[in-house]
């Protein structure tokens, strides 16, 4: 009878010392060579785009409003004052990898952002008020209904109007770059990769305004500043 127990301990043993050496090669080559930016950066769009929308600024504004109606030589008038919010929102689910662009030389991420969408106005019920003159007209005719009409119609695009101003939009643009930059900056710090997250939008193409900037940190930075706190 041939024996071969001895044998196969001695090949098993070899394919395990193999293993075990091909395993600490690649770990050490990984510690050297650290995380890869660009993985984590994919990794973070994932996470990014489940949030389906983001909402980085809220508004609240007031629409006053006049109507007027002339007929059979009497005039009806009614002024209405409707505030409203509106929202500012983000569809994070438009990002795709073609708006993530990873700059190794510069160690910079730069994240092109789909534009801002309003949401809204959400007109505030209890708090509208109405004024009117004329009340001969409106009890005669249908003049009252048809300047209620006119007057929110009128009010509801007024606030949109105030939404869209240069002040709000500025606004709205820079808390939604900072709010996303945040969340590219933060795993990346995490994995120890020191770089700085650029957001911005299309249509800002070569901006460097640093109020876009978001720099990461590596944890072991962050947990040595605050113990020096303490």
């Amino acid at each position: 009878m041939i024996r071969r127990g001895p044998l196969v301990i001695a090949i098993v043993a070899g394919l395990l010392v193999g293993g075990l050496l091909l395993a600490l090669v690649g770990g050490a080559k990984w510690f050297r060579s650290g995380p890869d930016a660009e993985a984590v950066a994919s990794a973070s769009l994932q996470s990014v785009r489940e949030q389906a929308r983001l909402t980085p600024f809220v508004a609240r504004y007031v629409a006053v409003v006049t109507a007027t109606q002339r007929r059979y030589g009497l005039s009806a008038q009614k002024t209405i004052i409707m505030p409203g919010t509106v929202r500012y929102d983000i569809d994070l689910a438009k990002l795709g990898d073609d708006d993530l662009a990873w700059d190794a030389a510069a160690k910079r991420l730069t994240v092109t952002l789909p534009p801002i969408e309003l949401a809204g106005p959400e007109i505030d019920l209890g708090a509208v008020q109405e004024y009117s003159g004329g009340g001969v007209l409106m009890r005669l005719t249908d003049a009252e209904a048809a300047l209620d009409t006119a007057n929110r119609r009128a009010a509801q695009k007024s606030l949109l109007d105030q939404a869209r101003g240069p002040v709000p939009m500025r606004m709205a643009r820079d808390a939604a770059r900072k709010a996303v930059a945040r969340s590219f900056a933060l795993p990346l710090g995490a994995a120890g990769i020191e770089a700085t997250v650029v957001a911005r939008f299309a249509d800002e193409a070569g901006a460097d305004d640093p109020s876009w900037l978001d720099r990461s940190r590596r944890m072991e930075d962050v947990l040595a500043e605050e113990t020096a706190k303490q």
